[in-house]
């Protein structure tokens, strides 16, 4: 069996977030953005990466410093100068990949020619007490954004955070939304089963992380229910073990950076891909892929900015070609 992963480096352009989610600990109070030589040092950093991650805290310029931070780079929207950091990335050969969280159509229009895919975890589909000071946390308005992208064409990450207060049906409802989601467009590449790992110094940093077992049961759950063309991801970074998971019904180990750490979860550093491969033996074969899946890489479901770069690093399976990275590798 084919387990799939991406090769990325993680830009985190924001830690300044309107949410306040009682289990983050990636959120800042203090406005700030990086800036453009930042990203350009990460960039360039990329080695053998041929997705950038961009992750940030959401709708960042509700807020009047932040605006002003803005401003004064030039820029008049916070998803202006994603894009022209996405912009960046293409001209170093790298596939953006956006996780912005809640988005409108508008900015949904103004992401897809320069993304690969976009991404917006559902969480769970129902209300929960930590979210209770999120308002981007609310069900209908994440399913209205994932709606929109299948609109739009859209190739799609989502999932569910597991152990965060819900209950065991609550997360077979989220499984069935999502599965609705993608019978209706037919754009969510995968789904993420992301186990719940307390914080230090968040509300919730004594609550216990869901069990193996949980774990388990909710891919195989997942597996049941959605679509088989939906691929399951679970991150290798916060589990012991992935072979079990595997086993279970998961087929992707998602974004694995050798030159960033996942600033969502620091205290969790990615296996190498080495160490991977030892562990999956010979029951299972790791295979890179872009951040489009290679059923949307057939389909040319992606942007349009994007479109040369991946005609360069996908094979004629759609998954990635590995000697194709020195090809585009080059600041324009």
């Amino acid at each position: 069996m084919i387990v799939t992963y991406s090769r990325n480096v993680f830009i985190p352009l924001t830690r300044t977030c309107r949410n306040r989610c009682w289990y983050c600990g990636f959120r800042r109070e203090e406005m700030d953005i990086m800036r453009k030589e930042e990203v350009e040092r990460l960039l360039s950093m990329a080695r053998n990466a041929k997705e950038a991650l961009f992750t940030f805290g959401e709708k960042p310029d509700v807020y009047r410093d932040f605006r002003k931070i803005l401003n004064d780079l030039g820029y008049r929207s916070f998803i202006d100068y994603v894009v022209e950091m996405n912009r960046l990335a293409i001209s170093y050969g790298l596939l953006p990949h956006t996780n912005a969280g809640v988005l409108s159509r508008e900015e949904l229009m103004k992401l897809k020619p320069f993304n690969a895919s976009l991404g917006l975890m559902l969480e769970q589909a129902v209300e929960l007490e930590c979210h209770s000071e999120s308002p981007g946390k609310k069900p209908e308005e994440r399913i209205r954004t994932i709606r929109e992208a299948g609109k739009l064409q859209i190739p799609f990450t989502t999932g569910i955070l597991v152990g965060i207060g819900e209950k065991e049906y609550d997360r077979a409802y989220s499984l069935e939304v999502i599965a609705e989601l993608h019978e209706q467009f037919g754009h969510i590449q995968e789904a993420i089963i992301q186990n719940f790992k307390p914080k230090k110094g968040t509300k919730m940093e004594k609550w216990k992380e869901p069990s193996m077992e949980e774990m388990l049961k909710t891919v195989k759950l997942a597996r049941e229910i959605l679509p088989e063309d939906v691929a399951i991801q679970i991150p290798p970074n916060l589990v012991e073990d992935v072979l079990p998971f595997l086993k279970a019904g998961a087929n992707d180990l998602g974004g694995i950076s050798e030159v960033t750490p996942d600033y969502i979860n620091p205290e969790a550093p990615w296996p190498s891909i080495d160490e991977l491969k030892k562990k999956l033996g010979s029951d299972f074969v790791l295979r890179e892929r872009l951040p489009v899946y290679p059923k949307f890489v057939k389909l040319k479901f992606f942007g349009i900015a994007v479109s040369e770069l991946i005609e360069v690093y996908s094979d004629e399976n759609g998954y990635a070609r590995s000697e194709s990275i020195q090809t585009a590798r080059k600041p324009i």
